[in-house]
């Protein structure tokens, strides 16, 4: 699979809430770097498939997702820079997150090595406090 077939993997997944098919599109050394303050459940900085499987199963069960489109896929080499929409429901207090996102994403071996999450940090704040 090119980078950009395991992308639009591990998004398909991620959309259908499926964390067992995300995990096999992850490499054994997978890092997820997802920005923000702690109030935001799923944020931090996640090595390893058990500790990206729970940051899946954190962000599934944190947020309700009404929207997650990916608008532009920007790939060269074994980088793949993803431009989309996102609109969720936090479930522990109803708001809203709306944002823009970019995902900048390394995979090695057709697998997922490094992902790092940018986003309207502010707005998933507000909506988790």
């Amino acid at each position: 699979m090119t980078p950009r077939e395991v992308t639009e993997e591990v998004f398909t997944a991620f959309g259908e809430g499926d964390v067992d098919r995300i995990m096999s599109s992850l490499h054994e050394r997978v890092r997820i770097e997802f920005y923000g303050p702690e109030v935001i459940p799923y944020a931090g900085y996640f090595d390893g498939k058990a500790k990206c499987r729970s940051f899946f199963e954190t962000v599934l069960t944190s947020v309700d997702i009404h929207q997650f489109d990916p608008e532009e896929f920007i790939c060269e080499g074994d980088k793949v820079v993803v431009t989309g929409h996102l609109n969720l429901t936090a479930r522990s207090t109803g708001r809203t997150i709306a944002s823009d996102f970019v995902h900048v994403i390394t995979v090695a071996d057709e697998k997922w090595l490094l992902f790092r999450d940018f986003m309207n940090t502010a707005n998933a704040e507000a909506a988790f406090r």
